[in-house]
């Protein structure tokens, strides 16, 4: 794990990520480097039954996944999300939600990490395995310019 780059990243999620600030999110990593996710309960993420949408789930699946890949590699490349597969295990009401990470295959242009979803009693609502792909020619950290 490299602390500059885990440095890096939790600038880039909580000071300048517009959904990380606009869902309320926070992102954090274990001393193994695997990437956390908690979401505080957030009614405006709801669907019309009263539950945290399935969107959200997604979000923080990818999100925890995403920065867990990013965490085992310098600050030489880049990461994106290739595929994603995810399973919604238990609907969630009114709760704060927690996403963790662990990487699973590092590879030379492919890592495969397993994401664990969280309610605020421990219990395991969602599970999510993606597929990130490893570009090393795009710089690390993108410039992120005000729109006019």
């Amino acid at each position: 794990m490299h602390s500059t780059r885990i440095e890096e990243l939790l600038q880039m999620f909580n000071e300048r990520a517009p959904i990380a600030r606009y869902f309320g999110m926070k992102l954090s990593f274990t001393a193994e480097g695997n990437a956390v996710i908690d979401l505080p309960y957030n009614p405006n993420l709801d669907h019309a039954l009263g539950g945290v949408h399935g969107g959200v789930y997604a979000t923080l699946l990818d999100s925890a996944g995403w920065f867990t890949v990013a965490a085992a590699h310098d600050i030489s490349c880049w990461i994106a999300t290739s595929e994603l597969s995810i399973h919604l295990l238990a609907p969630a009401e009114r709760t704060a939600l927690r996403a963790v990470g662990r990487l699973l295959k590092q590879g030379k242009r492919l890592d495969i990490a397993e994401m664990d979803l969280y309610d605020e009693q421990g219990r395991l609502i969602g599970h999510g395995v993606g597929t990130f792909v490893i570009l090393p020619n795009v710089p690390a950290t993108l410039k992120i310019e005000a729109e006019p």
